[in-house]
């Protein structure tokens, strides 16, 4: 990833005083930050503009970062980063569910919020540069990487972005257990803590997605101490 590079974000923060402070901060390292406070301007602006990452607060007047975050993501091909005043599974997990790619926890200290960013830009960038690839075929598993759709047992899959980058990363080791340390550098660009429970959630929605019983799953198993598995049939491997 090319830092000296400009991107363009979009800060939606109803808290003007921090919204500069954070603006001020980012404006050092080369990114373009355009501050909204409220959420019904907030999707009017993304869509149309169309910025590199939005950083986006869960309490807002008018529409709630939840409603913004559903609002935007079926046109909006960029990263989103919920911000959520607390500690809040529930949060987080709609934030998750409706489209957003991470999470972080306000009041953040911006080399933090600095570092959270650059690395969704950066799996940004390996996403475009991936998607220039062929499709990738595991059995009934059929993962489009230019389009970014995926099809199982030929029904299409609906996934939000960190799902299927998620199973993508997984695909790519078939067979092979994935470490939560490689999940959370892979997903989260920083290492897996033990605590964090985020990737378990991740894990949990992809399985739901792709209808694997998470009682009994065939297709994504769990390695106890240790990771994931993406389980196909050797037989079935293209």
């Amino acid at each position: 990833m090319n830092l000296s590079a400009s991107y363009n974000l979009v800060l939606v923060e109803d808290d003007l005083e921090l919204a500069e402070l954070i603006r001020d901060f980012l404006q050092n390292y080369e990114f373009t930050i355009e501050i909204v406070t409220d959420g019904i301007t907030a999707v009017n602006i993304i869509l149309s503009t169309q910025p590199d990452l939005v950083v986006l607060d869960v309490m807002l007047p008018g529409q709630s970062g939840m409603d913004v975050c559903r609002a935007i993501r079926p046109s909006y091909h960029g990263m989103i980063l919920m911000q959520t005043a607390l500690d809040d599974d529930i949060d987080q997990m709609m934030g998750l569910e409706l489209g957003a790619d991470d999470y972080i926890v306000k009041k953040v200290k911006p080399r933090l919020l600095l570092s959270r960013i650059r690395a969704l830009l950066r799996r940004q960038e390996r996403n475009s540069a991936e998607g220039n690839k062929d499709i990738l075929r595991l059995g009934p598993l059929l993962i489009n990487l230019q389009h970014r759709t995926v099809s199982l047992n030929q029904a299409f899959i609906k996934l939000t972005t960190s799902e299927f980058e998620l199973l993508y990363l997984l695909a790519r080791h078939v067979g092979n257990v994935v470490s939560r340390d490689d999940i959370a550098q892979h997903i989260r660009g920083f290492e897996y803590d033990g605590l964090d429970r985020s990737i378990d959630r991740r894990i949990s929605r992809l399985r739901r997605s792709l209808h694997d019983d998470p009682n009994e799953p065939e297709l994504i198993k769990t390695v106890r101490g240790v990771g994931y598995q993406l389980c196909v049939p050797q037989e079935d491997l293209v």
